[in-house]
């Protein structure tokens, strides 16, 4: 991507050198954090020992996941119960950083600006002011409006605050873990978190949130992917106009951003972890939906291209 020298945005919180006021409840972000389990680790060890403590471990992140905790707003989240305001350091403080990462902020700051931009003008255009959400940046754990947000959960947007979460050792875990490395895909992460941004802005959030009450289990995990989609779809929306009006992108960034789209389906993941694949638990939408929908984005650069709710086939 061609990103240095370029505007950055000046709507970064850096909470890096902060702590979590308080670790919460099992609650975390709206839908299973596991906090709070922290407060239980001495004593697990004592009666399992540490080999069956990191076996209960991963058995709690694996039912996160499943039950729709897992990678945060990135895989989608929802709004849940406000906790206490972060009690550590105040945001801005100085904080230790190797030239690599420090050079990963700026880059976090250029595409953010780039997103403003391209969203200012897509609601102007009807007729519409847009709002401008602010991008936190954490080590380890955060607290939001939306519960307490971790680091293994991964990115997310929480609407009680309009803010986004980003722990940037997630874009390692990206590259490492998921095979999804590049500027172009870690820009696609961020550019997904501002899709959700957008919805709650229009009030499609709101919306989705509302028509799960009552509903069945399949139902509701429907509605889940096709809001997670659509925010994939309005990523591929800022890709579109970055490319055409700034000429932002570089030979192969698609190619990055798709797979990273596609390393994060339900179905590859749930490969991945549990050797098998369930469909109808799926929340986020397969890999090959996520690409799909990205794509959708990229190529129309349109609102209108971006309805996942009346599409048919998804």
């Amino acid at each position: 991507m061609r990103w240095k020298g370029r505007r950055r945005s000046s709507n970064i919180e850096d909470r890096r050198g902060s702590s979590p006021g308080g670790l919460g409840g099992l609650g975390g972000l709206g839908r299973g954090g596991g906090g709070g389990l922290l407060r239980l680790l001495p004593l697990a060890i004592r009666f399992l020992g540490v080999k069956g403590t990191v076996i209960a471990g991963l058995g709690i992140v694996a039912f996160m996941y499943f039950s729709g905790g897992g990678l945060g707003g990135l895989l989608g989240t929802s709004p849940g119960s406000a906790v206490q305001a972060d009690r550590g350091a105040p945001a801005g403080q100085p904080v230790e950083q190797s030239a690599q990462e420090q050079e990963l902020v700026e880059f976090v700051s250029v595409v953010l600006a780039d997103t403003e931009e391209t969203w200012h003008k897509l609601f102007e255009e009807n007729g519409d002011a847009y709002k401008e959400p602010r991008l936190v940046l954490y080590r380890g754990a955060v607290n939001s409006a939306c519960g307490l947000g971790q680091a293994a959960m991964g990115p997310f947007y929480c609407p009680g605050d309009y803010k986004m979460y980003l722990d940037l050792g997630f874009f390692d875990d990206l590259a490492a873990r998921h095979d999804a490395p590049g500027d172009f895909a870690q820009a696609y992460v961020i550019a997904h978190e501002v899709g959700h941004h957008v919805q709650t802005l229009l009030g499609i959030s709101a919306k989705v949130h509302k028509a799960k009450r009552g509903v069945s289990k399949a139902e509701a995990n429907e509605l889940s992917v096709r809001q997670e989609l659509q925010a994939d779809c309005f990523a591929g929306i800022w890709g579109h106009h970055a490319s055409r009006s700034r000429q932002l992108l570089e030979r192969g960034d698609v190619e990055e951003g798709l797979n990273a789209a596609s390393a994060i389906g339900d179905d590859r993941l749930q490969k991945q972890s549990r050797g098998y694949v369930s469909p109808e638990s799926f929340t986020h939408g397969s890999s090959a939906q996520r690409v799909r929908w990205f794509k959708r984005g990229l190529e129309q650069g349109t609102l209108a291209a971006c309805n996942t709710f009346q599409a048919d086939a998804l």
